[in-house]
């Protein structure tokens, strides 16, 4: 059993090198084009259901940010990370934000003025800040997370003047089923919100991260101005989600 376990994983960090070299020549590849340096966009790995022990190859191979979606499945591998900067990137309740203070670095789900008042009271509790991104619906969609874009604006008005909370810029999902020439729309209008709100020069709001792009999309996120993409499935491979 331990040996085919050792096997599996054999496997599991062979791939990951060769998908991580392919991920990174991509991203340099769509950083040029868009007329930015390789070191201007940042690579995030999306760790959701990845064992703890290919998170760490990663981690040798160079990965510098990780981010996990569920807030128990981060508790469970928090303290067998090697060092390495960890953000929450998931739909996130209010009453799990205690979960996250004091181990996450970034959490870039933030949507509604209720859950930015609680990681400040929790932030300021414990005599620290916690860096946000707000993230937008760009897509309206029903189902999905996120602030509508036209009431973007007015809600980072109200959590910027929040203590223990630091807004760092915007994150967004766009939705899966429609066409590459509508998800470059979809990342063109948020580069545009990433801009405006940027130029208005809002205290406690300095619009540093653009988050957008994933396994499917990332080099069009890139193209279109995001600095920070979450990639998984192209890094790690298919994920088991029933588990």
């Amino acid at each position: 059993m331990t040996e085919k376990l050792s096997n599996e994983y054999e496997k599991r960090f062979q791939d990951l090198e060769e998908n991580l070299k392919e991920i990174r020549f991509r991203m340099e590849e769509a950083v040029l084009r868009s007329g930015r340096r390789p070191e201007e966009v940042e690579l995030l790995a999306a760790t959701k259901t990845v064992p703890v022990e290919v998170i760490n190859h990663g981690i040798e191979l160079g990965l510098k940010h990780i981010g996990e979606n569920k807030v128990q499945e981060l508790m469970d591998k928090f303290d067998s990370y090697k060092k390495t900067d960890v953000q929450f990137i998931g739909h996130l309740q209010t009453n799990k934000v205690k979960y996250l203070i004091g181990r996450v670095s970034m959490i870039q789900s933030v949507d509604n003025e209720k859950l930015a008042a609680e990681i400040s009271r929790l932030s300021q509790k414990a005599g620290s800040s916690m860096d946000i991104l707000i993230e937008v619906n760009i897509g309206r969609e029903k189902n999905k997370s996120g602030v509508l874009p036209e009431a973007l604006l007015e809600l980072v008005e109200k959590i910027a003047i929040l203590p223990g909370i630091h807004i760092r810029g915007l994150m967004a999902i766009p939705p899966f089923d429609v066409s590459k020439e509508e998800t470059r729309s979809f990342f063109s209008k948020m580069a545009q919100y990433f801009v405006d709100i940027k130029s208005k020069r809002i205290d406690n709001v300095t619009m540093d991260y653009l988050s957008m792009g994933m396994s499917g999309d990332y080099e069009d996120a890139i193209l279109c101005g995001a600095n920070l993409v979450r990639v998984g499935t192209a890094l790690f491979g298919p994920r088991n989600y029933t588990k």
